[in-house]
Order: C-alpha cells, then structure tokens, then sequence
C-alpha cells in the first residue's frame, strides 16, 4: 500500500482536481490522468486510492514506457511454466496482484497496438488470458492511467486506439503544468522541505531565503514538480543559498536562449552533461583496452544526447527518431541497450 502523499497546492486547478477526486473515488470508473512530465500524475492517482473503498488493498504500479512489449505483456497478465524459452515456473502477472484493489498504468501512450487491444478486452470483459494458457482469468481491478503525451493526437496519428482512449477516460484528470500555477510552489516548499530535512538528517530550515524564493517564483519549471523537489533536495544537502540560485539562473537562462532559436521549451529537460568523466574508473586502466574505453565514452554520449531529446519531445519516440536522424527501430534498441528510462 503506497504512503499517501497530499496534493499540495491553493491554485483553482488544485482545488478542482481535489474535488474530482472526491466525487470520481468511489465510483470505481476508469480514470486518465494527463500532464506533463513531472507534474504529480502518480501523486493524484495515489490520492484516488486512498479516498476509495479499495484503499488497503494492493496498489499495482507499472511503467508502460520502461519495459519493451513481450516483457511488458508477461507484466501485465503473467504466464504459465512453458510459455516461452526460460518460463520455467508460473508467475502472476499485475492483473492478477491487483485484484480487488487499483492498477496503475503509468505511460499508457508508449503501449504498442497489439497490447492496447489486449487491455482493451480486459477492461471490456474483466478477464484476461496468462500467457500459455488457454484459461480466462477473472479480474476485478480498478484501472487508472496516466500520459504526458496528447493521447487525442496520438489517435489522429494512429498511435493511440480510439476505443481504448474512450473505454479509459471516463473520467479525466488534466494537472496543469507547475508555470501555470506559480501560487502553489509555496506550499509545495515549505511540505517538502518538511520532508526532507529529516530524510537527509540535516538541520531543520523552514524557510527560504526571500532572495532565492523570488527567483523560484519566477523561473518557469520546465520539469515541473520533480525538477523544484531535486533542487531542493540538493539545497538541503549543500546548505548553499547561492549554488541553488545561480542554477536556477542558469537553466532560465538556457531555457531563454532555446526559445530565441525558436526551440518548444515546455518539457525542456536538463541537458545531458557529455563531458562527465565519472563514467568510466580510469584509477583501473588495467582492466579497460582502449576499445572497451571507446565503447564506453560513446555509449555515454549516445545515452545523454538519447535522454536529452526524449526528454525535450515529451518522450514521443517517433519525433526524437527524426531530430537524431535514424529510424523508430534504432531508437528502440538504443532505449532498451542503454537502459534509458523516462525521468
């Protein structure tokens, strides 16, 4: 069962999606939360569960976008001893753990076809299938989503099925981006900085300097929630009123720079630092040839420069594919050999 984190904030938008929440927990309908990246989607889908009749029983997270799609289908529905070369014993999938309680679908826009129409028939049907079996399960799990992608495009484009999108937004949720809200990062402050000033061990600080609580009122955001809980933290750690605003300063200052060129900065993440040469141990050159330290240093970079568009396109596969100029597939592998994860 997931902590209960409140849904900090006094703007309008924060007030409707409370009373959303309120009328939608107990009726047990599908649910789509939308925003971008880093806005609290989890958060509210946390807060959902918490104030519904399901709460204390499972809570069932999985990313859609961190697992390729024959994993991702095992995940989801499990799979019987034999199903395929190295299924030698049963395993439940999310479905089942679920049961009774909430699923949480998180990245559901990154779902090929072929599983969407699977989901599909579970949501229309209650009952799913384990892989290598040829018995219907039964299933009674509240299922909630979540995308940073405009799932109403992705149709258009033929990406996302109408009937799915359809079948899961009963309800929907929209979480405004943190620039759109600039009233609540107050309040989002001062309850994290009350979070984290013990999980660090660090001398209780209230409060921010005034200085450097304008300028968080006054920088845009652009990785929203979790971008102000990572300063945060480091501020909290470094004790250091400066380093924080001058990083602050600095990503404004990028972020001005690329909308200059004409660049969309709304998900601009942070860009990826290719010169970090942690990477590799060169205290251990023994172990490494120089072929060994070429593929590393190139990975490295092939990772950052992969994140970084992934990132600054809302993790929409097909358009980073275009801006580094090779194809859809390509971009898979890379995902998957690099272990990049949306963040």
């Amino acid at each position: 069962m997931p902590m209960k984190i409140p849904l900090i904030g006094v703007s309008a938008e924060i007030e409707k999606i409370r009373d959303l929440i309120k009328h939608v927990a107990d009726t047990g309908l599908n649910v789509v939360i939308t925003g971008e990246s880093g806005v609290g989607k989890e958060v509210v889908a946390q807060n959902l569960y918490h104030a519904s009749p399901r709460k204390g029983k499972p809570f069932i997270k999985i990313n859609c976008a961190a697992l390729p799609d024959g994993l991702l289908e095992s995940e989801l529905f499990g799979y019987e001893p034999g199903a395929f070369t190295g299924a030698v014993r049963k395993k439940k999938g999310r479905f089942e753990l679920a049961n009774k309680g909430v699923l949480f679908l998180d990245e559901i826009g990154e779902m090929s076809n072929m599983l969407q129409a699977k989901l599909l028939h579970v949501l229309q049907s209650g009952e799913y299938a384990p892989l290598g079996s040829e018995r219907e399960c039964k299933t009674d799990t509240w299922v909630i989503a979540a995308s940073n992608r405009r799932l109403e495009e992705d149709i258009k484009d033929g990406i996302f099925r109408k009937d799915l999108y359809y079948r899961l937004s009963t309800i929907k949720i929209h979480i405004p981006p943190l620039r759109e809200r600039p009233e609540d990062i107050p309040y989002l402050i001062d309850f994290y900085l009350s979070q984290y000033n013990p999980l660090f061990n660090k001398k209780k600080t209230d409060k921010l300097d005034q200085k450097i609580l304008n300028i968080f009122m006054e920088y845009s955001w652009p990785g929203n929630v979790r971008e102000l809980q990572n300063l945060l933290k480091r501020f909290i750690v470094m004790g250091d009123y400066d380093e924080v605003a001058n990083e602050i300063l600095y990503r404004k200052s990028m972020a001005e720079d690329l909308i200059s060129n004409e660049i969309p900065t709304k998900e601009l993440p942070e860009s990826p630092d290719l010169t970090d040469k942690n990477f590799i141990n060169f205290s251990d050159f023994s172990s490494l040839s120089l072929k060994e330290i070429k593929k590393k240093a190139t990975d490295h970079a092939e990772k950052g420069a992969i994140s970084y568009v992934l990132g600054k396109t809302n993790w929409n596969r097909s358009k980073a594919a275009k801006i580094l100029k090779i194809s859809y597939k390509t971009l898979l592998v890379k995902i998957s050999e690099l272990e990049i994860k949306a963040q």
